[in-house]
């Protein structure tokens, strides 16, 4: 896949980094391993989420995760695109670095706050704003793909169908939903609920088809090797 510069996955990185701003990993001691934290951690309202961005998240890594640079690669990701849960921005920032028009959202003011200083700090056009993700209808707009990075396995299930009905009215036909979650073969108590195959097939069983869900890392900084999740690729019928 070329990006925006012409350039490959190395090209986006840079684009997504400028040299002269820290990663988080540089900022801040080494965190603890996941598999040493105490479990679980479950925000659940805004304000929850926001108090996180007071330092930095144990999923804010500062890049994009690499599956959703894997579907960038494989031209994927195209059209209008909608980052759920944008946090700090990076997947919002990765679609507006390949040229294309993307919005993030997230419930936590300090995140969006951090997203668009990074968009000012990297010459990127990304639009983001605090907005409730059960609300998506509300923003009078469809989307041709959408990208969760660590939303979904946050939310009940009641929350869970109100989201899913509202991702069907922003996604035009044809649209997919890309989502990286936390998987049940990941081991522990800490952090989101787990996922399964079945459940996510389930949430989606009327208007939609499930492409594929498949083993995936996603990438946190409580150690190298992540966690285990699963990267479901889901189409608007």
């Amino acid at each position: 896949m070329i990006f925006q510069n012409g350039s490959t996955r190395e090209g986006i990185m840079l684009i997504l980094r400028r040299p002269d701003v820290k990663s988080p990993e540089q900022n801040e001691p080494p965190a603890t391993p996941a598999e040493e934290l105490p479990g679980p951690m479950r925000p659940r309202r805004p304000e929850d989420f926001d108090a996180f961005y007071a330092g930095t998240p144990p999923w804010d890594i500062g890049r994009p995760q690499s599956a959703f640079l894997s579907l960038v690669e494989a031209g994927a990701i195209r059209g209008r695109v909608l980052d759920v849960g944008c946090g700090t921005g990076e997947h919002a920032l990765m679609a507006a670095g390949m040229g294309l028009e993307a919005t993030g959202i997230d419930s936590a003011p300090t995140a969006i706050a951090l997203a668009e200083a990074k968009a000012r700090d990297r010459g990127l056009t990304a639009h983001f704003l605090v907005h409730d993700a059960l609300q998506l209808v509300s923003l009078d707009k469809q989307f041709d793909s959408v990208l969760d990075c660590g939303l979904f396995h946050v939310l009940e299930d009641d929350d869970r169908r109100s989201f899913v009905e509202n991702l069907r009215a922003v996604i035009k036909p044809g649209g997919r939903y890309f989502m990286l979650c936390f998987s049940d073969r990941q081991s522990g108590s800490f952090g989101p609920r787990r996922i399964t195959r079945d459940e996510i097939r389930a949430s989606f069983d009327k208007g939609w088809q499930v492409d594929s869900i498949e083993p995936a890392r996603l990438d946190i900084r409580m150690g190298p090797d992540g966690i285990l999740a699963w990267l479901a690729c889901i189409t608007r019928t």
